[in-house]
């Protein structure tokens, strides 16, 4: 597993370089105390794996700029090769002027996967343009905070640009847990982005840290989710969901998206936050959470096995 003695380690994401896998995380010191409040004492850490077992911790990537759009936290993000050679480092920000409460989507590049600067003031996408009225941005009253988190970068399987999917949510829907979306913005260069319109919306107040894969024919959109914020309409269909990480499916990273039939795929063993890498075939890694039971784990778990039935559905291996 990857655990640090000093530091609770969270959300992840991950990229194999040829030679080796590299997994950035969040992390916070357990000096703070409680670990509720590590997401406002956050940075992110480096590691690199042979089998994604054995981890060998590297440095911190990324921190809290020294001022502005992101000087309060930075969280969750993914990292891609561009078309440059260089390697493009996407993240969720915050700011201390805000407390936190809006969220914004930052790029760095770098050429090592080790050091990162940031382009500009690092700030590459919010909420604006002629699509930004489709996304919930007067959020007080209904939701915690305004969100705009999770970056998922891609190669646009379909086309010669770049596609990114995030954790945001939906404006004028009446029941408050059928507001969360998956978004999509799209840019031509990893640099100039444009938010387009959701690409799946419902189910839960938040469908978070989004992956788009492609694997046996069939895509996948694997996301964690927590009961409390499911919808009612998803609940009466689907049953109760648990904490944990399930999956959307289309023929198309554009979609149509939809929930598959069957049992939700990992919401027992309190993993949360999880991504799906080849290695030997699909494996799931994720954080130990635990916080339901009152005992957060804060350490990657070991990676466990997926296995696609013949209907395209997900499932662990037993």
């Amino acid at each position: 597993m990857l655990s640090l003695k000093d530091y609770w380690v969270w959300d992840s994401w991950y990229l194999h370089d040829g030679a080796r896998w590299h997994c950035w995380y969040l992390k916070a010191p357990k000096s703070i105390g409680d670990p509720a409040k590590r997401h406002w004492n956050v940075s992110q850490g480096h590691a690199v794996s042979d089998d994604l077992v054995t981890w060998r911790d590297h440095s911190t990537a990324l921190s809290p700029s020294a001022d502005g759009w992101d000087d309060f936290t930075t969280w969750t993000g993914s990292v891609v090769q561009g078309d440059d050679g260089q390697y493009h480092y996407f993240y969720t920000g915050t700011s201390r002027a805000e407390d936190g409460m809006i969220q914004r989507i930052g790029h760095a590049v770098g050429s090592d996967l080790e050091i990162w600067e940031r382009v500009g003031s690092g700030l590459c996408l919010d909420l604006e343009g002629p699509n930004a009225h489709l996304y919930e941005t007067d959020w007080k009253g209904r939701w915690h905070d305004r969100a705009l988190r999770d970056p998922w970068v891609m190669k646009d399987p379909d086309g010669d640009g770049w596609l990114m999917f995030f954790t945001a949510r939906v404006q004028d829907v009446d029941e408050v847990n059928a507001a969360g979306c998956i978004g999509l913005a799209t840019s031509p260069d990893l640099a100039q982005w444009t938010l387009q319109p959701p690409v799946y919306v419902g189910s839960w107040g938040q469908l978070e840290v989004p992956q788009i894969f492609e694997h046996g024919g069939t895509w996948y959109c694997l996301f964690c989710m927590v009961q409390d914020h499911q919808s009612e309409a998803c609940l009466a269909q689907h049953g109760p969901s648990g904490r944990g990480n399930h999956y959307l499916v289309a023929e198309s990273a554009h979609g149509p998206w939809r929930l598959p039939g069957g049992p939700f795929l990992d919401v027992k063993a309190e993993r949360y936050a999880a991504r799906i890498v080849e290695h030997d075939g699909m494996q799931i890694l994720g954080f130990k959470d635990g916080e339901i039971r009152g005992a957060f784990g804060g350490y990657i778990m070991d990676p466990a096995p997926v296995i696609r039935r013949p209907d395209g559905t997900l499932r662990l291996e037993d």
